[in-house]
């Protein structure tokens, strides 16, 4: 690694963000800007019906529709389907292949059955209008009681029971006998409905053939474009190499767009059939209703604790509804493999159990969302820890203090080893930070005044940076985890960075380039990110599970180390001195003097960035034979851990309304630890964002499905988006424990407030109806179950 003068003087400062001139003017590009010369609009016959086989598909009438050019079906354009495996026995794991576009069967209503190509965006919708489709209808599966049933038909032939993923992990010997012998045992059982991550901006393609580079050039708005390249490859049958995937600026992902999608793979492939470049853009009925969705849990867990609180053993069955098919490339094991694997979360826990399963339904299939079990598993912990507490009675925070890790490194019931955090230092500032503002004695007013006050928290960790060994852990066949990075300087001793990850929001375009900066003495301006191109870097993972500055970042300190290294090479030969006795500072290299200081007469013991960089790319004759020319680094980066864990405690105050029913957040405090921050501020707006969803979680969002499979939400009037009347201010305090696994320090901060939120929300709202002796363990918590609760009505 380089020697540095003013390393650190950027890192850790709330830098202001470099994306926003360019996005906040409008000069941003999103997919749907872009505009190519003959450009034809695509949209999408979808199924109208959520399960039948396919008798028809007509499209003759489509093509007389004026402006339409084409219209496709599965059959005209023979694609493979898209596989995700896991390396399991099939008793434990059932793939499914997901086709392009639907030819025997459709399984949920918005499944993609045909293509219709037009001059414009009016002329495709009224295209896929003209078409006829004729079903042999089947009996629909729209919850988990169906779908397990006996005698349920099968959607998917290998899947008995309708179940894609069953598997029982860390059964700790003599778990029965602990429960036997417990003083108490308290059981919950929650459900979690089922939301839509709701990017700003919907998916979205524009795909052409270049003739020059014999290449398909898709834009799309993807958190993963290396994966969609090398699934649309296989599903075109190219050559990778003949497929280049690009991301413009994108409004936002949440996990929904890092998994690989049909319609993007279709559009490439109309655009390949007619050579002629083919956008299309998802509506926002089609977004609710088709795109991935998430989060329909249902969990049944029980914790032994002894008569001083402390937990004795965990058991949970977890049944997670992953909808018609596994996603590209998590599979349907993302979410029950995720909540079995880190339940035991930030509590030392002697003894565990846990049975996760994966059904599928007539539904829209389930993909990752911000989080990914994890505000789930951790709402099902704490509400354990709460009704000990009450049972028990203790204080529900002192029982967590009584809990929580506290020696580092501390290897788990999970097989999980959890490097150093502050998870009770958390807990007790954030508890100390709600009763300094006073709130405990306004909530016991609030009593007197026959108002419902309640305080409530959650105390949880969130693993990031997780490294090829921890998606091993799942048996994937497709193992993310490492990524690479290339930095390159020019002859003007400016530098290019070109990462495998890819920000939809995060910031890398300013927290990158501080590393970058930090680590050769740089102006920030000097520094320039580009990303989301797969033809500019061999192979990257993208952006999801708070990897990127973590692995990402990491890569990128490693390359940037070795470019000054080079550089200090290069100085140290034109002094003829060795490179120990060359710092790099204010844009360029200086040398120590005879006294052991480094020189501050930068006239003759200085050269600047711009003498080196020409020296290696314009006189490379006067290199060392030892030193290539040229001014370019490269570095991979994985976890060959668990990963590195951020954690957090969040508090929350809420009033109930009993004329209502309403919810009203009146303070939010959220104490978090996500080693060194790169850019404090960064780090904030990824809390409040990840607070709003999961509150959003909590009260608002939920997508149902009638008998028949219909879904209820096709816009904005059904789905209850939160607004910004809803989201309270967050008070954030920050510590900071360095994390040694990776290379700058950083954990990661972009799923921890999400997981938080519903579980800290949900207890408040409990601690609130304590006077009426009714509990809450479903979400969304909406007005009518929270009126009928203040009314003491008895729940079916």
């Amino acid at each position: 690694m380089s020697s540095t003068v003013n390393s650190g003087r950027l890192v850790g400062r709330s830098v202001p963000r470099r994306e926003d001139p360019r996005l906040l003017t409008g000069r941003g590009r999103f997919v749907d800007d872009i505009a190519l010369p003959g450009m034809l609009h695509a949209q999408f016959v979808r199924s109208t019906v959520a399960h039948a086989e396919i008798a028809s598909v007509d499209l003759s009438a489509v093509r007389h529709i004026p402006g339409v050019v084409a219209a496709f079906t599965a059959q005209d354009l023979q694609l493979g389907d898209i596989v995700a495996e896991l390396a399991r026995p099939l008793s434990e794991y059932v793939p499914t292949a997901m086709p392009i576009l639907a030819h025997d069967r459709v399984r949920y209503v918005g499944e993609p059955l045909a293509v219709v190509v037009a001059r414009d965006p009016y002329a495709a919708e009224d295209g896929i209008e003209a078409a006829k489709v004729t079903y042999s209808t089947l009996p629909p599966l729209t919850c988990e009681a169906d779908a397990l049933a006996p005698d349920a038909p099968r959607l998917h032939e290998a899947a008995a029971r309708n179940t894609l993923v069953d598997v029982a992990l860390f059964a700790t010997d003599g778990i029965d006998d602990v429960f036997a012998r417990a003083h108490r045992v308290v059981d919950v059982e929650t459900r979690t409905g089922r939301q839509n991550a709701l990017p700003l901006e919907t998916r979205g393609a524009v795909a052409h053939w270049d003739e020059r580079e014999e290449q398909l050039v898709v834009h799309t708005c993807t958190q993963v474009p290396h994966q969609v390249r090398t699934v649309a490859a296989r599903s075109l049958r190219l050559d990778e190499r003949a497929v280049r995937v690009i991301v413009p600026d994108m409004g936002g992902g949440f996990g929904q767009k890092c998994v690989v999608g049909r319609e993007e793979i279709a559009a490439a492939a109309a655009a390949l059939r007619l050579r002629r470049p083919v956008k299309w853009i998802e509506d926002r009925k089609d977004a609710l209703t088709a795109s991935f969705l998430a989060r329909e849990q249902h969990y049944r867990a029980r914790a032994a604790f002894d008569a001083d609180g402390r937990i004795l053993a965990l058991d949970a069955d977890v049944v997670c509804d992953m909808g018609a098919y596994s996603c590209h490339p998590f599979t349907a094991g993302i979410e029950p493999l995720m909540a079995c694997a880190e339940m035991p979360g930030v509590y030392r826990i002697p003894a565990y159990r846990a049975r996760g399963r994966a059904i599928t339904t007539n539904k829209a299939p389930t993909g990752p969302y911000r989080g990914v079990s994890r505000p789930q598993y951790v709402m099902v912990l704490e509400r354990l820890f709460e009704r000990a507490a009450r049972e028990l009675g203790l204080d529900p925070v002192e029982i967590r203090r009584r809990n929580v890790i506290t020696d580092f490194p501390y290897t788990g019931v999970n097989h999980i080893t959890y490097d150093p955090g502050s998870y009770r230092e958390s807990l007790d500032l954030c508890e100390q930070q709600l009763k300094e503002e006073g709130w405990y004695e306004k909530q016991a007013e609030a009593a007197r005044d026959g108002r419902y006050l309640g305080i409530g928290y959650s105390c949880f960790s969130e693993r990031t940076g997780y490294g090829s060994a921890a998606f091993a852990q799942r048996k994937m066949q497709v193992v993310p985890g490492f990524d690479i990075a290339e930095v390159r300087m020019d002859t003007s001793g400016a530098v290019t960075v070109t990462t495998g990850t890819l920000s939809h929001g995060q910031s890398h375009e300013t927290t990158m380039a501080q590393i970058v900066a930090d680590e050769l003495g740089l102006d920030l301006a000097k520094v320039k990110l580009h990303q989301g191109d797969t033809d500019r870097i061999t192979y990257g993972f993208g952006t999801f599970a708070s990897r990127s500055i973590a692995i990402g970042g990491s890569a990128v300190r490693i390359a940037t180390g070795r470019l000054g290294d080079k550089l200090r090479r290069i100085a140290a030969a034109r002094w003829d001195t060795d490179p120990d006795d060359v710092e790099l500072t204010g844009a360029g290299a200086r040398r120590r003097g005879a006294d052991g200081d480094f020189t501050t007469d930068f006239t003759t013991d200085f050269v600047s960035y711009e003498e080196l960089a020409d020296t290696a790319y314009l006189k490379a004759h006067l290199l060392p034979h030892d030193i290539e020319p040229g001014l370019t680094a490269t570095a991979t980066f994985d976890v060959f851990t668990d990963g590195t864990f951020s954690n957090a405690t969040h508090g929350v105050v809420v009033e109930l309304h009993p004329g209502t029913g309403q919810v009203e957040i009146l303070r939010y405090v959220c104490v978090e630890d996500c080693g060194v921050a790169i850019n404090p501020k960064v780090v904030e707006g990824q809390c409040r964002g990840g607070i709003a969803q999961g509150i959003a979680g909590a009260l608002f969002e939920q997508i149902t499905y009638d008998a028949q499979g219909e879904p209820s939400a096709t816009g904005f009037m059904d789905y209850k988006v939160p607004t910004a009347h809803e989201i309270p201010d967050v008070h954030i305090r920050h510590l900071e424990t360095p994390s040694a696994l990776t290379g700058t320090g950083a954990k990661g901060a972009g799923e921890g407030g999400t997981i938080g939120a519903p579980a800290a929300v949900l207890n408040a709202v409990n601690d609130a109806l304590r006077p009426t002796g009714v509990e809450l363990d479903n979400t969304p918590i909406t007005p009518p179950t929270v009126h009928r609760a203040l009314n003491q009505e008895l729940f079916a």
